[in-house]
């Protein structure tokens, strides 16, 4: 009966988006891809469990916070190019997450991360 119980939890924690069972993956963590035309090189974001955020490799994007609301994935941060600073807030449909990827959208945009290990 436990058994049955945790299942139905779990079920729903999927369809609602909630984190309380043990085997779902969870954002926290560095989110590595290659850079474009130097897929030697990676660069990313690390998601704190705090809400900070920090950008890897990326001098001129600065991610700063982060949250999740739901199936969405909204990043703070500061955009400098040519003297200029425009703080910013990128909402991204949340694909996939998974132990070891994150796959993130908006409209035709799509980002593949791996998991740093």
């Amino acid at each position: 009966m436990k058994r049955l119980f945790l299942i139905g939890i779990c079920s729903l924690s999927v369809v609602y988006g909630l984190s309380s069972c043990k085997n779902e993956a969870k954002l926290e963590g560095t989110w590595l891809e290659p850079v474009p035309g130097m897929e030697n090189m990676e660069q990313g974001i690390t998601l704190e469990k705090d809400g900070k955020a920090s950008s890897v490799n990326m001098a001129t994007l600065q991610y700063k916070s982060w949250k999740q609301d739901g199936k969405k994935l909204l990043l703070q941060g500061t955009s400098i190019g040519n003297g200029v600073s425009i703080e910013f807030t990128d909402t991204m449909n949340i694909e996939k997450v998974t132990q070891d990827s994150l796959i993130l959208k908006r409209g035709n945009f799509m980002l593949k991360y791996k998991r740093q290990k």
